[in-house]
């Protein structure tokens, strides 16, 4: 090979070197600038899914929203502002007695369970109407629905009857149905149904189970709860019982009325007044 060819082939060797080294530059250029852009896109959509997080947080809940619903389908068989009075029991009996109570409270439950049956029977023999306050402040104590679902379950039955209401109510504190207060199983509208299915006009009832599912008395639970809030009988807790104005105890602590004894005693003595 002669020197000018050996100069030649060098000299293209160095122009290919060149050029492999451009290409490859400008490959790297634009990995890197993909790497760049991905990396931006990341960070926009964690952004993003960061500030849509912080919207539907700061947005109101179903419930919030129903705070001040003008709108409020209220159940049959309710009177008063937005349906909230509820009295149930016969015309010729003279006087009433107030029950609070919030579905997911524990001794809501052992006094329905103890003592629901003697007030049904009181009721019945129309020693007295039953005026029913729902309240729903258990579930603010670890940000649950199931107060407020249940007792919207309550308005469907009421809206069948003040009899259906009475025995889904019952159901609804009874041992077997009663979940613990740290689960919230009133919230799915499926149990809240499944419970329905025991109370016979209830049963397989499709307006109800419909109202239950569409939420029909969401707003008029919401308004129900408001009442207990706003309370002027001095009720804080639940069960709470009031007739002629004052709070019925077992004692002069404060005690609720748990057992057949105390609440005949308590509410026979108010009968009197």
């Amino acid at each position: 090979m002669s020197k000018r060819n050996s100069q030649a082939s060098k000299t293209a060797a160095r122009e290919r070197l060149r050029l492999e080294r451009e290409r490859q530059a400008k490959r790297d250029k634009i990995k890197r600038q993909g790497i760049v852009a991905g990396a931006l896109v990341a960070v926009l959509a964690i952004a993003g899914g960061i500030g849509y997080a912080v919207v539907q947080n700061n947005k109101p809940s179903h419930w919030d929203g129903l705070k001040d619903a003008k709108n409020v389908v209220a159940p049959a068989n309710t009177t008063g502002t937005k349906g909230t009075t509820v009295v149930i029991g016969k015309d010729t009996a003279k006087k009433t007695l107030k029950v609070y109570e919030d579905p997911r409270c524990p001794v809501c439950a052992q006094f329905e369970q103890t003592v629901g049956t003697t007030v049904k029977k009181d009721l019945d023999d129309g020693k007295f109407k039953i005026q029913y306050i729902g309240a729903t402040f258990i579930d603010g104590k670890d940000n649950g629905q199931g107060s407020k679902n249940a007792l919207s379950a309550l308005g469907a039955a009421l809206n069948v009857s003040p009899e259906a209401f009475l025995e889904y109510k019952t159901a609804l504190y009874s041992a077997k149905w009663h979940p613990d207060e740290q689960t919230d199983k009133f919230k799915d509208d499926s149990y809240l149904i499944k419970v329905a299915d025991t109370v016979p006009a209830l049963k397989a009832n499709t307006k109800f189970q419909d109202d239950v599912k569409k939420g029909t008395y969401d707003a008029w639970a919401v308004a129900m709860s408001k009442t207990f809030d706003d309370n002027k009988d001095g009720v804080t807790g639940t069960p709470g019982f009031v007739m002629n104005g004052k709070q019925l105890t077992a004692d002069s602590q404060g005690t609720p009325l748990l057992t057949v004894e105390a609440f005949n005693k308590a509410v026979g003595e108010a009968l009197k007044s």
